[in-house]
């Protein structure tokens, strides 16, 4: 019996035993994002609902922006629409603390919690009590063309700075075969442009708020950070930037219209794969870069997660679907359709230690190695208050971090300069932590 066909068993005896306690003729509703890999979950769907008799899945499949406003509108208000939200590491704590999800701590013991990678189950978990499941998990890394790069002469390290990225950005450009050096999210939004300006910033030695919750947004750190990210997008990235985020810029690259882009390693598996990808064979990886004399590359680390909110009516039969999506044997699944390169990345140890995805997957060891780097309790080289890598993880974030990312966002179009924007960024924040008690 091969590997595959087993691991398929498993996946069917680990759903079969998740779904013995789940009610009959129930419809389970699941809110997730538009991204690759959820896609393909809802390709498998079958597979659950065979393995899962009288079960079935509805699907609302949101943009990032528009999926999170309607989760956390939803969950708040006990509204019951979704009975699993696909969320991520910020929420699960907040969350878990107002009661607002269900824990998973009796899924069955084919699920093999402890394989989990420790940084991710730690970051979705309450006092020891995990409260979401992760379907991928991610830090940040490089990917370049190696093509590009080698024509033009320059190299990428694999722990690069700003000014080896740079500096291969400009190179990269060529105006005439509209391919643009550089690649990165002007999209506004806390988990959009402002995750990587976020990390971007850590990495210059910026940080959010000093320890009496003070912005900072008027230091020289962050004044740095902006100045080199529209330097980097101004001259050297893609037409109409400021409405990039993640899809957008993954088409580019696939497409061959960018030189670099830095960005989520979950990313990897669709610029390398060759039916959607016209550059696949032409891919390198490297670390989130950090600024000389700077020792911080980023500090990113998310999960997008599957949850229970506690308003669900059918909770027994969401812990199924989340025992199915979120197992150790569902890469297999993946794997059977689409080769191992597509499993889900960054959640199980189990996974990078499986000698056909790390035959597969040439980004494995690049992802592990930045996840692994990631400290999501200091994600600055100056103290700071908070906790959280490219985001801070206080519930009034959301809010104030799409505020920021609105007025980045509006210079990049070229609608204020980048003082401007750093000034409106700190005024409003101010206005908004006094408001919330943080400053006295």
């Amino acid at each position: 019996m091969n590997t595959t066909f087993r691991a398929l068993m498993g996946a069917t005896a680990l759903c079969a035993s998740a779904g013995l306690a789940a009610a009959q003729d129930t419809t389970l509703t699941v809110a997730t994002v538009n991204n690759g890999d959820m896609i393909v979950m809802q390709g498998l769907t079958a597979d659950f609902e065979a393995n899962n008799p009288g079960i079935k899945v509805d699907w609302v499949t949101l943009e990032e922006n528009i999926l999170r406003e309607r989760v956390t509108t939803d969950i708040a208000t006990k509204g019951g629409q979704y009975d699993v939200l696909t969320i991520g590491t910020y929420e699960v704590p907040i969350w878990a603390k107002q009661q607002w999800l269900v824990p998973l701590n009796d899924l069955p013991a084919e699920y093999q919690a402890d394989d989990l990678l420790p940084a991710v189950r730690e970051a979705l978990s309450v006092d020891g009590t995990l409260y979401a499941a992760p379907f991928y998990g991610e830090s940040a890394m490089v990917m370049y063309r190696t093509d590009l790069a080698e024509a033009a002469g320059v190299t990428i390290p694999d722990s690069p700075t700003w000014t080896d990225i740079m500096a291969a950005a400009e190179a990269m450009t060529d105006r005439d075969a509209e391919i643009s050096g550089i690649c990165l999210r002007g999209k506004p939004g806390w988990g959009e442009n402002m995750a990587f300006l976020t990390a971007m910033a850590n990495s210059y030695g910026a940080r959010w708020f000093n320890p009496d919750w003070a912005p900072q947004f008027d230091s020289e750190e962050w004044k740095a950070t902006l100045t080199d990210y529209l330097t980097m997008m101004n001259e050297y990235g893609p037409p109409g930037a400021s409405s990039n985020g993640f899809n957008e810029n993954l088409s580019l690259f696939q497409q061959g219209k960018c030189g670099i882009w830095i960005d989520a390693t979950v990313a990897a598996s669709f610029v390398t794969d060759p039916e959607n990808s016209t550059v696949a064979d032409k891919v390198g990886f490297a670390q989130f870069p950090n600024k000389e004399g700077v020792d911080n590359h980023g500090n990113w680390l998310w999960a997008w997660s599957l949850a229970i909110p506690t308003s669900s009516d059918a909770p027994e039969a969401a812990k199924a679907f989340i025992a199915w999506a979120t197992g150790p044997d569902y890469a297999a699944l993946v794997a059977a359709g689409k080769g191992w390169r597509a499993a889900p990345p960054g959640t199980r140890t189990s996974l990078y230690e499986n000698a056909d995805y790390q035959a597969a997957a040439p980004f494995a060891a690049m992802t592990l190695t930045s996840m692994n780097a990631a400290n999501t309790q200091k994600a600055s080289v100056q103290d700071i208050p908070y906790t959280g890598g490219q985001f801070v993880g206080i519930p009034e974030f959301q809010g104030i971090g799409t505020a920021v990312g609105q007025q980045f966002s509006a210079a990049l179009a070229g609608q204020m300069s980048a003082d401007d924007a750093l000034a409106g960024a700190q005024a409003n924040t101010t206005r908004e932590m006094t408001r919330a008690g943080y400053i006295k």
